[in-house]
């Protein structure tokens, strides 16, 4: 089994969910795979757990340490994650993967509706 798909604190992540990276103003198209990961894996106890590019990941100040953003390179709060990308929310909201996940949440179905203007 891979990490193509899984939830983390109600966020959806892995390598099959494409992504903005989550440094404020950055935009660049990535996936919440482990490549972006600050923290290098979800069950890490270092880093925020948030998505960045190569461009806002650095190594870790320590040999063993993973790559991490600079705000917990500096011991800071973490930003504010960026919203999911209109091509995935359009994906959770027409796949019919997705159908038994609708069903069993309406309500956030219709904020995402709202979120991308589909009727």
């Amino acid at each position: 089994m891979g990490y193509a798909l899984y939830n983390r604190g109600g966020r959806w992540a892995g390598y099959g969910v494409p992504a903005t990276c989550d440094h404020p103003g950055c935009g660049r198209s990535i996936d919440r795979g482990f490549a972006y990961l600050c923290g290098g894996d979800p069950w890490s106890e270092k880093g925020c757990g948030l998505f960045f590019c190569s461009n806002h990941l650095s190594l870790g100040p320590g040999d063993d340490d993973p790559d991490m953003c600079e705000r917990c390179l500096h011991d800071q709060p973490p930003f504010d994650p960026t919203p999911d990308t209109e091509e995935w929310v359009r994906h959770m909201l027409t796949d019919e993967s997705w159908q038994q996940w609708r069903e069993e949440h309406p309500e956030k179905v219709l904020q995402m509706t709202a979120s991308v203007g589909a009727s």
